[in-house]
């Protein structure tokens, strides 16, 4: 797919919809619990689930699978510790949703995650032939 406008905002839409569902959907609760700790399986499963989903959208995209399996290895690795940063802060302060501040970490990893798939939409068209 060539890399225009139209494309590139369709691309961060997919991986929109991907995070919605695998953040908000597709969590269990083995996922929620203990993230606290760093090596938490829970944590990189719930990775897992969205480096699928961003397997999925670039495949869509047609993406060469050399570009893919890095994107997405980078993916796992900043969404694993953008959310052990975002619980261990939240258990540090014992946030409860009552709380302002407990919006605001939400918010930040939310943030974070959003400047990752414009990162990745960047990396698309940068590295990927249109």
């Amino acid at each position: 797919m060539p890399a225009t406008l139209g494309t590139v905002l369709l691309l961060v839409a997919l991986l929109q919809v991907k995070h919605m569902f695998a953040d908000f959907y597709l969590q269990t609760p083995k996922m929620l619990s203990g993230r606290g700790v760093y090596f938490h399986a829970g944590r990189a499963q719930h990775a897992l689930v969205h480096v699928i989903g961003s397997v999925i959208v670039f495949v869509i995209f047609g993406a060469p699978w050399s570009f893919i399996l890095v994107i997405v290895a980078l993916e796992w690795i900043i969404h694993f510790n953008i959310d052990f940063a975002k619980a261990s802060y939240s258990d540090k302060k014992q946030l409860q949703p009552n709380q302002a501040a407990y919006w605001r970490a939400a918010g930040l990893d939310q943030f974070l995650h959003n400047l990752t798939y414009v990162g990745m939409a960047w990396a698309w068209v940068e590295f990927v032939p249109g």
